[in-house]
């Protein structure tokens, strides 16, 4: 946004917006203008004040702490230096999550005072909905760097402020939160938005090298001494040589955006062979490798990757077969990349003494996902030990979590009872529906936890327990402990990480998860042939918001398959249940089913062909499986062979 538009034009545009609700044009920046008017529609007033809870709850900043480790590690020591370049500036740096709540800051000790009245705090949220135009806020709405000075700020308490944001992205396109510059406006500097933008590529570079360790990366300049610069390109290399991850710049050389992440080769935008490229690396490792882009460019290339990290193409097969196998995690992951951040960061805790909370709608897959979990680790030998908290009678669940001895009340079992918790030795436990509990039993569970001891019903002696704990909600625990409803010291207990499973209508990989679940029934139902799904069923199927989730799809899905005659091997709307298909129907087109559909589409994709849709669902099972072909066969319910057969099929690009 323009720094410099001068107060006259600014008080005309805003008793503009004020008296007609819009705000003009040519007064103002374009998207100074979009954010007034957002603003507005937030139900904030220039003269009133911030929506948001300027000091909220302890335990609000920590869930976003805990969130955010890896965010807030390559960020501090970015930030420390960031602060050293304005440290006589009256500044504040801030980095916020994001949703715009404030995470870490570092200021003026002068300017600090004034900041934190108008809550520029750690713990304070700058969502534009909060705090109307402020550089954070707006940042994220506009998923772009932008600097609001002064009387820009739509709240008029806000004005003593200059402020620059740029958003922070990892490796694949997603928005991790905003780094941000802010100061009192008489000081504003015309470089503090290049300063805050460079400072947010170093953090963005430093995050792509900790999450691409296990990749081959390139560093890409278009002079050889530009490499290991701030103005460098990275690309994150699969094995198989699919382009996995890569910074702003390097998407920029290549020609690429972040949705070409996971679903294109390195051949098809530099003019080389990754055995080729990795020969180079090995005999002159230090040496850049000049390469040309489709294009004619010239970019200088410099490969780094860990020892030992990779088993290239031109070794011998039995180093491959000596290759470490998926764990269970890995053998879910069907490509979207929510879903695959949830199961890397529980990954880091398996094994190790930290209990894990699952969230997610009813029908995401929360059991899967413990089970699977409990699959990945140390203690996969042991009892998986799941007990519904919802589906237990109230007066029955005590004895069933706690067992209970001969005798200890009417109707107890002549020879006592075990108890779940004590069935867990060894293993996982995982409570489905915590937030269902009964309050008094959440006190007896919360001693059981602490002190790694079960009391039966009608016994005086603890008997001690070994197990992992996962628990898993539909609710927001959080909030319920806030209010009373949930024992604040058990979900603190219990909340050691917490992962939010997508539900199925946010997720982008809906085309790979269809057929791994279709494969998964062929072979529950005996069917013995791959299953297919007519097109246009499959845009609807795409384009439904589905309610029940995984749950949901599976069941009908199984439904359906059953319904196959003889001879049949593709479902159609005549095997759907008759109230989905008046849904399906119904249902409006979605962002994911209309970029299915491809550039030009219209409303729902009911033209796409099948080689369109197949080809999706393998760009997506092999951006899941990082270039494994073995592993991305199994996702796809069809053998090695079929999946080269596919991609040899592919028409050259």
């Amino acid at each position: 946004m323009r720094p410099n538009t001068s107060p006259v034009a600014l008080r005309q545009a805003r008793q503009h917006l004020l008296d007609s609700g819009q705000c003009p044009s040519g007064l103002v920046d374009e998207r100074l203008a979009r954010s007034w008017s957002r603003s507005m529609a937030a139900g904030l007033v220039p003269t009133g004040r911030p929506q948001a809870i300027d000091h909220p709850s302890s335990g609000t900043l920590r869930h976003v702490l805990a969130s955010n480790p890896e965010l807030l590690a390559h960020s501090r020591p970015v930030m420390e230096y960031l602060f050293e370049q304005v440290r006589h500036s009256q500044s504040v740096v801030v980095l916020a999550d994001r949703r715009g709540m404030l995470m870490h800051t570092l200021g003026d000790p002068y300017f600090v005072d004034k900041a934190e009245r108008v809550a520029l705090t750690s713990g304070a949220s700058w969502h534009e909905a909060h705090r109307g135009t402020n550089a954070i806020g707006t940042a994220l709405a506009e998923a772009c760097a932008v600097e609001v000075h002064g009387g820009e700020h739509f709240l008029e308490r806000n004005s003593f402020l200059t402020c620059a944001a740029s958003p922070i992205l990892s490796a694949t396109g997603e928005l991790l939160g905003i780094l941000d510059i802010s100061g009192d406006y008489r000081n504003g500097h015309a470089h503090t938005l290049g300063l805050v933008s460079t400072a947010a590529r170093m953090i963005e570079n430093r995050l792509l090298a900790a999450t691409c360790k296990r990749n081959i990366r390139l560093h890409l300049h278009s002079v050889p001494e530009g490499i290991g610069s701030v103005a460098e390109g990275i690309v994150a290399v699969s094995a198989d040589g699919w382009i996995v991850g890569a910074n702003r710049v390097g998407l920029a050389q290549l020609g690429l955006h972040a949705g070409d992440v996971g679903a294109t080769l390195l051949e098809r935008v530099l003019d080389v062979r990754l055995g080729d490229l990795l020969s180079h690396h090995k005999r002159r490792p230090q040496q850049p490798q000049a390469l040309r882009t489709p294009h004619g460019g010239l970019l200088f290339a410099q490969v780094q990757m860990d020892a030992a990290a990779w088993v290239t193409p031109s070794q011998p097969a039995t180093a491959a077969r000596a290759a470490p196998t998926q764990d269970a995690l890995a053998l879910l992951d069907t490509g979207d990349a929510r879903w695959r951040a949830a199961a890397d960061k529980a990954r880091r805790v398996v094994g190790k003494p930290i209990a894990v909370l699952v969230q997610g709608e009813s029908g995401v897959g929360k059991e899967v996902f413990a089970r699977a979990l409990h699959a990945s680790g140390p203690r996969r030998d042991a009892p998986f030990v799941a007990i519904n908290c919802a589906a237990i009678p109230e007066h029955l669940i005590e004895s069933e979590l706690f067992g209970h001895v001969a005798g200890a009340f009417t109707g107890a079992r002549k020879e006592g009872h075990l108890g779940r918790l004590r069935e867990a030795h060894g293993g996982t436990l995982f409570l489905d529906e915590i937030g269902d509990m009964p309050l008094a039993l959440q006190t007896r569970l919360l001693r059981v936890l602490q002190e790694r001891s079960v009391t039966p019903v009608g016994a005086s002696k603890a008997v001690p327990v070994d197990f992992a704990v996962i628990c898993a909600t539909h609710n927001q625990l959080m909030q319920a402990a806030e209010q009373g409803r949930f024992r604040q010291d058990l979900y603190y207990r219990i909340n050691g990480l917490t992962v939010q499973l997508p539900a199925l209508r946010e997720r982008s990989d809906f085309v790979a998860l269809l057929q791994r679940l279709l494969a998964d029934l062929g072979t529950e139902q005996g069917l013995g042939f791959e299953v297919q799904v007519a097109p246009d069923l499959l845009a609807r199927l795409a384009a439904y918001p589905w309610p029940g989730n995984l749950r949901q799809l599976a069941n009908v899905l199984r439904t359906a398959c059953a319904m196959l005659a003889e001879g049949e091997d593709t479902l159609g709307w005549e095997h759907m249940p008759d109230d989905l298909v008046q849904a399906l129907t119904a249902a409006p087109a979605s962002p994911r089913s209309e970029a299915a559909a491809g550039p030009g589409a219209e409303g729902l994709p009911a033209a796409l062909s099948l080689q369109q849709l197949s080809t999706a669902a393998i760009d997506q099972a092999l951006q899941a499986a990082r270039g494994n072909m073995s592993q991305a066969a199994r996702q796809l319910g069809i053998s090695r062979q079929t999946l080269y057969r596919k991609l040899a099929s592919r028409t050259p690009q």
